[in-house]
Order: structure tokens, then sequence, then C-alpha cells
């Protein structure tokens, strides 16, 4: 029931101590808005680190080779273990149960290429259809290389937006020639890649005709791969982490490498990445959660000494209120308006000032890792029952002790 009597009795309260009440809200407010600002960087991490993951497949497998470090079967360290054809073949053989997507690529750096008078280096991909999906490629126009392309070894390719500017500009790629390292092949499509430029920079075309028109025989650089979606994502995870060591052991045995040799078949396993880097987030959220909430706490003591000094300048009025027959919860009641009135307006002020800062100053924030810091809108609910329950907490002890005290000591105090 709303008491105006009582209301006026806080605001005259407040108007008496306006440096106590103002300081005391002040460390309210700066711990809400502390807390909003770290809970907003945390989402942007999150943020971050999802688009870093966006510019391939999900639960991105891919291998590749390197050299030996250790001595195995008689064999030194120092040799230099090519992957080939027969390696992908008998991975999609032995795991056609389990594989969603997969690819092998076989790759050059740095090829010359021309239209007219333009000229660029760029690097060659020769792969299979599903590349595209593997690298979340989108086309902006024209087709991707097909499988009749692989079949047939098509002198087709498709080129990267970065590409296209570069040699075409403006004009329409789509069926004109480019010469790439002295050959001729035709223009079929061109892509977009969430991974940016760099990632446009490339030529793409069929691995068959790649290995043969550029003498890579039956050499491929990289081998990728999905598997089929599971039900969770720690499901995912495991089924993924089983795949990694059953292929590289596997793989290991083909190139007679010795089992703990790390470095000489590379597995990267995007979803393990993934896990390890979102397992992160979650402890540095929880350490954000951890450093706002301890200094809103301070701010929740520095609001119950306040209260405790409140009840102690004025208890011959609560003396006098007890004599005339005021119930302990009504004392109580008294006590706590007034405490969590100043904390809600001093939380709410902070928690506005925050939530504005992230709206305008969020999106222009564009690192590696933090990419449009905010806070939902359960998140700010969130704050507002922790000011509630602060404000409650900070008044609680000295409404409380006011509400004990026997009215003729009341009387007494000096």
């Amino acid at each position: 029931m709303f008491d105006l009597d009582r209301w006026e009795e806080i605001f005259e309260t407040i108007r008496k101590n306006k440096l106590r009440t103002f300081l005391t809200g002040l460390s309210v407010a700066s711990g809400i808005f502390i807390l909003v600002i770290l809970l907003g960087i945390g989402e942007g991490m999150k943020n971050g680190i999802s688009q870093e993951f966006e510019q391939d497949a999900s639960n991105l497998i891919f291998v590749f080779s390197n050299v030996t470090t250790k001595e195995y079967k008689g064999l030194n360290p120092g040799r230099r273990i090519q992957l080939k054809n027969r390696d992908y073949e008998n991975i999609l053989k032995k795991y056609s149960d389990k594989i969603d997507q997969s690819s092998s690529s076989y790759q050059i750096w740095q090829l010359v290429t021309s239209y007219g008078k333009e000229t660029g280096t760029y690097r060659m991909n020769g792969v299979f259809p599903d590349y595209q999906f593997l690298e979340n490629m989108t086309l902006t126009t024209g087709r991707f290389i097909n499988k009749t392309d692989v079949d047939n070894m098509e002198k087709a390719v498709v080129i990267g937006n970065r590409v296209k500017l570069d040699l075409f500009k403006e004009k329409d790629p789509i069926g004109e020639n480019i010469e790439m390292g002295g050959i001729n092949f035709k223009v079929v499509g061109v892509y977009t890649d969430p991974g940016g430029e760099r990632e446009e920079a490339r030529l793409v075309l069929p691995i068959t005709t790649a290995q043969r028109v550029y003498g890579g025989s039956n050499d491929i650089g990289t081998l990728y791969v999905t598997l089929k979606p599971e039900d969770n994502f720690n499901k995912a995870v495991a089924a993924s982490n089983q795949f990694t060591q059953e292929m590289g052991s596997m793989l290991k045995e083909a190139h007679t490498v010795a089992p703990d040799d790390d470095r000489a078949i590379m597995i990267n396993n995007s979803l393990e990445n993934a896990k390890r880097f979102f397992d992160l987030i979650t402890m540095i959220r929880l350490f954000f959660w951890g450093v706002g909430i301890c200094t809103i706490i301070a701010g929740v003591v520095g609001v119950s000494n306040i209260m405790l000094i409140i009840v102690k300048e004025r208890t011959r009025e609560i003396g006098i209120r007890k004599a005339l027959g005021a119930q302990p919860l009504s004392i109580i009641g008294m006590i706590l308006h007034e405490s969590i009135f100043v904390t809600a307006i001093a939380g709410f002020l902070g928690l506005i000032f925050s939530l504005a800062l992230l709206e305008f100053v969020g999106p222009m924030i564009e690192t590696q890792y933090i990419s449009n810091p905010t806070v939902n809108f359960s998140v700010a609910l969130t704050t507002v029952l922790i000011l509630v329950v602060a404000g409650a907490v900070a008044g609680f002890f000295p409404a409380w002790r006011a509400a004990r005290i026997r009215p003729i000591v009341a009387l007494r105090d000096e």
C-alpha cells in the first residue's frame, strides 16, 4: 500500500544527507556499471570467437603432412611425408558411414594469373565439389566445380571476389578465359568467403585438372572432412575426437610414422578447438560475473553501513514510534524502503549508462576476438533482480537492529 508519509520521510532524509546519499549511490551505480560492461565484453568475446569459426565448416577436420621428428622402424627422423590420393580414397572407403562432406586439395601458393593487361599472383586450390561447403564459400554468380569437371579434368575455374575485382574490375567474368601459369581456364563462378579478402584471393579448379596440368601427379596437400551431425555438441566433440585418433593412426601406419609423432601427420579438429575456446569464454564470463558481483557487494556493504548510521541517528525517533505502538515490521519496512529506494535508483542509473555505452560504442569495437559487445534482455533483467536483492540485503540488518531497540533504551539515547 502506498504510504505518502513514509515517502516524505525518505526524501527528507535524503535531502538532509545529500553528499552521503550521493556517494553511497555512486558505489552501487559503479558496481552495476562495471558488471554490465564486463558481461558485454564477455558477449563480445563470444561473438568474436564465433566469427572466427564461421570462416570454415563448424565441424571441419583437416589433415596436412610435415616431416617426421622421431625414428621409427629403422627410418631416420626428418623424412618428408607426402599425402596421396590413395590416402583420401582409403579414408572415404573406411569411414563412409561417418563422413558427411569431404575433399582433398592440391595447392600452389603463388600462381601468376592474367586477363588482358591485368596480372596478379594468387593461391590455387585443386579440389572436389564439397570444398565449397567445407570453406563456407558463397557463390555470387555462376556455379562451383562439379563432379563432371572432376571426372573430365575440365579447365574450369571459380575465382574469389578479390581476384574478380583485380582482373575484371566491373566486368562480368563468367565465360571469360584467364591465363593461369601459362594455361587458359574458363571462369565458371565467383565466390565470397567470410574469411575476407585473404580467402577471396584464390583460384579453385578440379583437383584432377590441377594435378595433371601443374605436375601434381597424385599428391595432395590437405585433406578435409566433416562428420555427420550428432544429437548434441558434446556427442559431436566425442565422435570427432575418436574419428581424429583413428584416422591419424591409419595415416601414420600407411606412411610408417611413429604413433606418437604428431608433427609428421598434423590433424586440426575445429570442434575440439571450438570447445576449448568456448570453455575458456565460459570461464572468463564467470570471472566477469564474480568481479561484478564483488563490486556490487562492496556497494551493498557501503549502503548497509550508511543505514546503520541512519538507524543510530534516529534511535530516539524509533523509540518514540515504538512507545506510540509502532510494530517491529513497521520499523523494518521504514528502513528497508529507504535502503531499496537508494540502491534501486543508483543501480538503474548505472544500468542505463552501461547499456547506453554498449549501444553506441559497442558496434564500433571490432578486434580479432571481440565483436559487437552487447548485453541481452534476460541479463538486464538479472541485474534488476540483483538490484532489488542488494537493496533488501543492505537494509535488512540495520532494520532488524532498529526493530529490536527497546523503547526505554531508545528514549535515553543522546
